[in-house]
């Protein structure tokens, strides 16, 4: 029997206990604190005590300190499963957070008590990133079982804080120089329904929080009062416009190829109809083309914010949120990205594609410090949405893939 062949038998085997694990994965409400959730504490003690009794050489907690959440810290797990050269690591790096569920009415089911209906698994977490989390542990598993020892040391890297801004999580790891320039990397973060779209580059993510300082008043005496939500508004068109108009370069690399600049979040200004405002605050969601300096764009914005304030004699404040340049991109023929083509041609039996994204991944974080980051996945790209799902055929062959490149290093 060829090694493909003992892998495919080998992750049916398992099958059961990965959708049992992907379901125990769902029901952990892990929403990051920063979105007002309880944090990764919970989500990480049970898979510190899912893979404990594994095979691995090293397993380590690096608990990033943080005073927002009860318990002082954020969790991120490191487990190490030695080649038998050991003369680098394949790390493959997924995250323990999810984002909030948002209206519950939207949702078929409740999106922390994980459903199985029609081949899908539902819940909050599911595709991102939980079906991937999962797969690659499981992969690595697999080739324990078979009693594989690849060349390469084999790291799994589980993850807090992805979903606003990694401080907590793949930052801190870079800076515990855990990683060796020596490295590989995969992050199964982005990908789409047909598995065969490897990610290669990543936009510039720049989240702004502008702030707009009237005076509050009656309604019925806008005489007396300066309405912060009107020009918030008239600031957020205009801006919304010029930043379009401008920065309209286009990369065909990626998969939507222009920059985008959108108004998302909007704050309660007042609790009743018949008040001004006073202050009024929205957010942007800016993912710009690697063509251009963020920083630029930004000090650009603030220059723009503060005529607009003159001229209309109003207040008008621009903070970041989420700030991050991005990277060169990682060759198409870097020896990782080949290396992910080569386990999806095997075990798919499909042509991979390279490109980009607008989303942001660790790999953004890896690649700015000069190493090489390959993202890829199968799914249907329902993250973020009510009722995400993922397909149980997805999860299951893409653990196979896992397994297969692992095996192979």
């Amino acid at each position: 029997m060829t090694i493909k062949e003992k892998i495919q038998k080998k992750v049916e085997e398992l099958k059961p206990e990965i959708i049992e694990s992907m379901k125990k994965f769902i029901s952990i409400n892990s929403v990051n604190p920063r979105a007002g959730g309880p944090g990764e504490k919970e989500v990480a003690e049970f898979l510190m005590n899912l893979i404990k009794g594994w095979k691995f050489d090293l397993i380590k907690r690096y608990d990033a300190p943080d005073d927002a959440v009860p318990y002082g810290f954020r969790p991120n797990i490191v487990a190490i499963y030695k080649g038998s050269e050991g003369k680098r690591t394949i790390w493959i790096i997924t995250h323990m957070d999810k984002v909030p569920a948002g209206d519950l009415s939207l949702w078929k089911y409740d999106p922390f008590n994980p459903v199985e209906e029609d081949g899908k698994i539902y819940g909050r977490g599911s595709e991102d990133n939980g079906a991937s989390l999962i797969a690659s542990i499981y992969g690595v598993k697999t080739i324990m079982d078979l009693g594989i020892r690849p060349k390469d040391n084999l790291g799994i890297v589980l993850v807090s804080d992805e979903e606003t801004g990694s401080d907590y999580g793949i930052k801190y790891l870079i800076k515990q120089g855990i990683f060796d320039k020596n490295d590989l990397f995969i992050v199964p973060d982005s990908g789409n329904p047909k598995g065969d779209f490897i990610e290669i580059a990543e936009k510039s993510i720049m989240w702004l929080k502008i702030i707009t300082e009237g005076k509050q008043a009656h309604a019925s005496r806008p005489d007396i009062g300066l309405n912060a939500h009107r020009y918030g508004m008239k600031f957020s068109v205009f801006l919304d416009e010029y930043l379009h108009k401008k920065y309209n370069a286009t990369n065909e690399l990626f998969d939507y190829p222009k920059s985008s600049f959108e108004p998302t979040k909007k704050l309660n200004n007042v609790e009743n109809v018949n008040t001004i405002p006073g202050t009024d605050v929205i957010y942007f969601d800016c993912r710009v083309l690697p063509d251009y300096n963020i920083d630029e764009i930004f000090n650009e914005i603030l220059l723009l914010a503060d005529d607009f304030s003159k001229k209309h004699s109003i207040k008008i404040k621009v903070e970041k949120i989420q700030f991050e340049q991005a990277a060169p991109p990682t060759s198409e023929n870097s020896e990782i990205v080949l290396k992910v083509k080569n386990a999806i041609k095997e075990m798919r039996n499909i042509e991979p594609k390279v490109g980009g994204i607008g989303g942001g991944t660790c790999a953004a974080l890896i690649r700015k410090e000069g190493l090489p980051a390959a993202v890829w996945a199968t799914i249907d790209e329902t993250a973020h949405q009510p009722n995400e799902y993922v397909k149980i055929e997805n999860l299951i062959n893409d653990t196979k893939v896992y397994a297969y490149l692992i095996a192979n290093s």
